[in-house]
């Protein structure tokens, strides 16, 4: 039989979601149908309920449904709960179980397909909402020198930090504080890039040879890429890498069996133009 699996979000027609794990159960021989359900908002549990009562198996979870999905779940693993937040359901034996893969899969794609390891580095996290919780506990675990988080208003970002100060050197400042620091690895966790909006990042804000990391995907070079271009950074990406990342971890914990990720990496990567 079949197993169903499908991504809930509002909206949802632009995910890659189904594109990727067909071609992760087509490389793995799995058996399953992955679909999409763009959930009424206000209306996850009941959606959830509905795809539950028709046998679903799992699901990811994409915006503005993560926390519904955490607040959802009878169960919950490490990650979901270190991000507050759930973007991948389990559904085993009546029982709803919620992880996280967003940061292991922002981590992987920098330290292994982008070759960018964070031991020793100075990293920057633009925004202090739930993208960027969601990646903090990985990102400490790799030994970055620093953690930084940036954000419009400098208390949420201190906040954020304090919350997760046991797990490596962490702070949380608002933009104006940036002028004079530079960082190694600057990843944009806000939805600037979404409204077309510029951030303001002071000069000098990317070390030499920094990475750029943008987690919006196949948006092309986005106002903050166009930034880090204009401030002489080379090594650009999207958040294509997270997005098949996450999915791989997600398969294989539903399924048993980790697929390979460069080849669907680069069918589904936009040019950055």
């Amino acid at each position: 039989m079949t197993d169903r699996y499908a991504v809930f979000g509002n909206p949802v027609v632009h995910s890659k979601s189904p594109q990727i794990h067909a071609a992760f159960a087509c490389q793995t021989g799995q058996d399953l149908d992955y679909g999409l359900v763009e959930a009424p908002l206000g209306g996850f549990a009941d959606a959830l309920a509905d795809f539950v009562t028709a046998g679903g198996r799992g699901c990811n979870i994409t915006v503005p449904f993560k926390i519904d999905a955490f607040e959802a779940a009878t169960e919950t693993r490490p990650g979901a709960e270190q991000a507050g937040a759930s973007n991948c359901l389990k559904l085993q034996d009546g029982r709803i179980i919620a992880e996280n893969f967003d940061g292991i899969g922002l981590l992987k794609d920098i330290e292994q397909n982008l070759s960018t390891p964070l031991a020793g580095k100075r990293v920057l996290l633009l925004g202090a909402g739930g993208a960027t919780r969601g990646v903090l506990v990985p990102f400490l675990s790799a030994s970055p020198a620093q953690v930084t988080i940036a954000n419009r208003t400098a208390s949420k970002a201190a906040d954020l930090a304090q919350g997760f100060s046991a797990h490596g050197p962490i702070e949380g400042i608002g933009y104006n504080a940036l002028a004079g620091q530079a960082f190694d690895i600057v990843v944009n966790g806000t939805s600037a890039s979404l409204n077309g909006d510029r951030l303001p990042l002071p000069d000098g804000l990317f070390a030499p040879g920094a990475l750029a990391y943008e987690m919006v995907y196949a948006k092309g070079l986005t106002p903050f890429l166009n930034q880090a271009r204009a401030g002489g950074v080379t090594n650009l990406a999207d958040g294509v890498g997270m997005l098949v990342e996450q999915a791989a971890e997600a398969f294989a914990w539903w399924r048993g069996i980790r697929p390979e990720t460069a080849a669907v990496i680069r069918d589904i990567t936009v040019p950055l133009t």
